[in-house]
């Protein structure tokens, strides 16, 4: 294997692992309150449309690295949906300290 072969292997292993640690933290915090929707949609549809591409040319790096990448960035939208989802149908209550702050801002 030569250095630029490697270099690919490294930039490919690197980028798709990278989403890792967002799926990681948003499955333990149950929460996805920062996250973009747009970018995450958007994300995964590029992604989608480079392992189409990499299937059609038979380049089995794109294929896998496009797939892993799908899962992994999918996973997050998937998450955010049904976090940002779930919050909306449970706004949080307010608590006594806000409500009171408020009903002394009006006397």
């Amino acid at each position: 294997m030569n250095w630029t072969t490697a270099l690919g292997l490294l930039a490919a292993t690197l980028t798709t692992l990278s989403f890792l640690p967002q799926v990681i933290k948003t499955w333990r915090m149950k929460s996805a309150e920062d996250l973009s929707l747009g970018t995450f949609g958007m994300l995964c549809t590029g992604v989608l449309c480079w392992l189409v591409y990499g299937l059609l040319i038979g380049d089995l790096p794109i294929v896998l690295a496009n797939a892993v990448t799908l899962v992994l960035a999918g996973s997050v939208l998937v998450l955010a949906v049904t976090y940002k989802w779930r919050s909306s149908d449970n706004p949080p209550e307010p608590s006594s300290s806000a409500s009171t702050a408020s009903s002394e801002s009006l006397t």
